[in-house]
């Protein structure tokens, strides 16, 4: 099949949507299929890179990229000059079997890219909320690209309940997934960070939902309990490093500030840590930096929230607290750092755990369902006659 994957966030903007495309769409070209992205255009030094980013050949970028406030968080959109217009001569190109959108239903490329499309339109829905105003707002204008949809996804319970509230419909759940060639065990250690100091990890953008502030209240009750820990904290933000007014300054030096690491380094973080910690205070559909971390053989302790309860199941392969409480999350962190015992079990648990989330698997079922579609839905599509 000739498959177009459609999506507002992409490379080199990291995330899990962006991850998600990029694994599926390589997993997909692996088992014979002719896959493109369609994605936004990027600026400055970024698209002065793009050439030499793994893949960019199969990426086809329309409109510029352009950063919002969505869903107590950020999200990326295009913003272009007819984009219909320059989709559908793209589609008529390219004459694809599939037209995959991934996100939500939005003004921009997804809603473009259903206009244009002459083919099996199917969409991957990724969020996870407790409403959408959007969606509440725009219902009725958005029905009719909704019906013109004919493959519902959704990679959790949660982010299927999520839009079926506005937009029901057959959903079938397939969750993201992991590279577990890339995150392993035995990736090795951060220099620097080999020196058998006691560490947690924490790996996100820096914006309310992720938590971080609640992970940074929780430090000095942790070190009460562990004075040689450190926490080592990868990711930025647009709100920078605001965040380190609420790390009390008799802990500040037990913060390692990393930034945003290179993609390859960061199972190396991962492999260098002792427990990873994610205080996600909710709005999250699944928990693909769980996943890493179960495959990097590390106990898990994450706020006790839909989607990750999705992932792990709490003493099993991971401890989850309630969201936006320090004191649970300090006690919960430092048990696991104390409890080795408790600790290796967490882990084995994890990665006896992931492997059902390989990319191998995943991109089988999506390809089982493509055919499952063109088999009920016989379309007319470049070339072939209905039915």
């Amino acid at each position: 099949m000739k498959v177009c994957m459609v999506s507002d966030n992409y490379y080199p903007y990291v995330g899990g949507i962006a991850e998600h495309v990029y694994h599926l769409a390589g997993e997909l070209r692996k088992r014979g299929h002719a896959v493109k992205v369609l994605t936004a255009k990027v600026g400055g030094r970024m698209m002065e890179s793009m050439a030499e980013m793994p893949g960019e050949e199969h990426v086809k970028r329309i409109g510029d990229g352009w950063v919002i406030r969505s869903n107590k968080s950020f999200a990326r959109v295009s913003v272009a000059w007819r984009p219909t217009a320059q989709i559908r001569k793209y589609f008529d190109q390219e004459r694809f079997d599939v037209v995959h959108i991934h996100g939500s239903l939005a003004p921009t490329l997804p809603m473009a890219a259903i206009q244009a499309s002459r083919t099996l339109n199917v969409v991957t829905f990724h969020a996870g909320h407790d409403q959408s105003l959007g969606y509440a707002l725009f219902r009725s204008g958005l029905q009719p690209y909704f019906n013109a949809v004919q493959g519902l996804i959704a990679v959790s319970a949660t982010a299927r309940e999520s839009c079926a509230k506005y937009f029901p419909g057959p959903y079938k759940i397939i969750p993201n997934g992991i590279d577990l060639t890339f995150f392993r065990p035995d990736a090795g250690r951060v220099s620097g960070m080999d020196d058998g100091r006691p560490r947690i990890l924490f790996v996100g953008r820096f914006e309310p939902r992720k938590g971080l502030k609640h992970l940074l209240s929780a430090m000095p009750e942790i070190v009460k309990h562990v004075p040689d820990v450190e926490l080592v904290v990868v990711g930025t933000g647009l709100r920078g490093y605001s965040y380190k007014s609420y790390l009390p300054p008799e802990v500040q030096q037990h913060v390692r500030w990393a930034g945003l690491v290179k993609s390859e380094e960061r199972p190396k973080y991962y492999a260098s840590c002792d427990v990873y910690c994610s205080p996600a205070t909710g709005q999250e559909s699944f928990g693909i930096v769980l996943l890493e971390a179960m495959a990097s053989g590390k106990p898990v302790v994450a706020s006790d929230i839909d989607g990750y309860r999705t992932v792990l199941n709490d003493g099993r392969e991971g401890l989850l607290v309630p969201p936006e409480d320090p004191p649970a999350l300090a006690q919960a962190i430092v048990k696991v750092l104390l409890d080795r015992g408790l600790a290796r079990r967490l882990a084995a648990n994890g990665l006896e755990r992931v492997q059902q989330y390989s990319w191998p698997k995943l991109a089988e079922r999506v390809e089982a369902f493509y055919e499952e579609l063109a088999r009920e839905y016989p379309v007319p599509r470049y070339g072939r006659k209905r039915g």
